[in-house]
């Protein structure tokens, strides 16, 4: 059994009758309704989304078991998962995070880079960054061009490395 996936984080409560801002990390924000129960990462505590509607970038959710403020304010940053196998398949050439995060970063002559170590969208686009062994890690765009392969299989991702980055002059310092 794979890892679980984090779905969900609980923010701050929200009115005086348990609910609380949901912010969710699915395609789809009220997915998380579907998924029946949502566990914290060691499994111990269970959580179900009994109602949601869509607010400005987050969820109002109520949880079942979940009544009042105080209730809902001691689950403020509580990080909701569920299990890989309950995610549903995905198409070809779209990837989950969690699937990629510890996959081999190779060259094109399948020389180690380093490792994926996350994905990041600061709103302009996926970003793939990579853990060398030795140095600072490296943000790349995780676009065909710079990832032309992603072989889940395998274990890895090929990497072709930018020859140069727009705004750096030959010290490889920004202009």
């Amino acid at each position: 059994m794979s890892a679980p996936i984090c779905v969900a984080r609980i923010g701050a409560a929200h009115g005086v009758r348990g609910a609380v801002k949901l912010w969710t990390f699915t395609e789809d924000p009220l997915a998380v309704k579907r998924y029946g129960a949502l566990t914290t990462k060691d499994g111990v505590r269970k959580f179900e989304v009994a109602t949601a509607r869509e607010a400005k970038g987050h969820l109002v959710a109520t949880l079942k078991g979940i009544a009042t403020r105080e209730e809902a304010e001691r689950l403020n940053g509580i990080e909701l998962y569920i299990a890989r196998e309950k995610l549903p398949a995905t198409d070809e050439d779209e990837y989950y995070h969690a699937d990629l995060i510890g996959l081999a970063a190779v060259n094109v002559a399948d020389e180690p880079i380093g490792r994926v170590t996350a994905i990041h969208n600061f709103g302009a686009g996926d970003i793939i960054e990579i853990a060398p062994p030795h140095g600072a890690t490296m943000l790349l765009p995780f676009t065909n061009a710079v990832v032309p392969t992603v072989d889940l299989a395998a274990g890895r991702v090929v990497i072709v490395l930018p020859d140069e980055i727009d705004g750096d002059d030959e010290t490889g310092i920004s202009i």
